[in-house]
């Protein structure tokens, strides 16, 4: 990337095949709130995919009847990719831990966009997904999104009354 382009997410092709090569997620910032995003993409992730998920949140024991962990240092595995649900001002120390680690990949979810953060996670080697969701994404190439993001199990092309 040259001085006068912008940081651009990985194609569409691009993030479903991170998705399809992901086995292990750390959830940054999960939510034992099930009001918070984070425990409604930490639910559709346990239910409706196959990868092993682990929650980081040092205020937390438990989430979603699994251990939280208080960083991703403390996790059992190296996570391949870790999804962010962090302020904006956290996204330095989250990528150092990211690095530190180990895991390949760093997915900032809705809101979270910081192209230095980008640049320098991708020098480093990690791919990079900003101000996406994991879920919409995840169930986008997976057949189970609907317009309010749940799989209904009806396909059709035509819109309910």
């Amino acid at each position: 990337m040259n001085a006068n382009e912008a940081w651009a997410n990985p194609s569409a092709r691009q993030r479903q095949s991170l998705l399809n090569r992901t086995r292990s997620v750390a959830v940054v910032g999960a939510s034992p709130n099930p009001a918070r995003a984070s425990n409604f993409v930490a639910t559709y992730l346990l239910a409706s995919t196959g990868y092993d998920v682990y929650f980081v949140n040092p205020n937390a024991s438990e989430i979603l009847g699994r251990p939280a962990y208080g960083s991703l240092a403390d996790l059992p595995v190296v996570p391949d990719l870790v999804d962010v649900f962090r302020r904006p001002a956290d996204l330095p120390a989250v990528l150092a831990e990211t690095l530190e680690v180990g895991a390949s990949a760093l997915w900032l979810q809705f809101g979270l966009h910081d192209e230095r953060i980008a640049v320098e996670a991708e020098s480093a080697g990690l791919a990079v997904v900003m101000d996406r969701c994991l879920k919409i994404e995840h169930a986008r190439f997976h057949g189970g999104l609907h317009l309010s993001g749940f799989n209904t199990g009806v396909i059709s092309s035509r819109r309910p009354r």
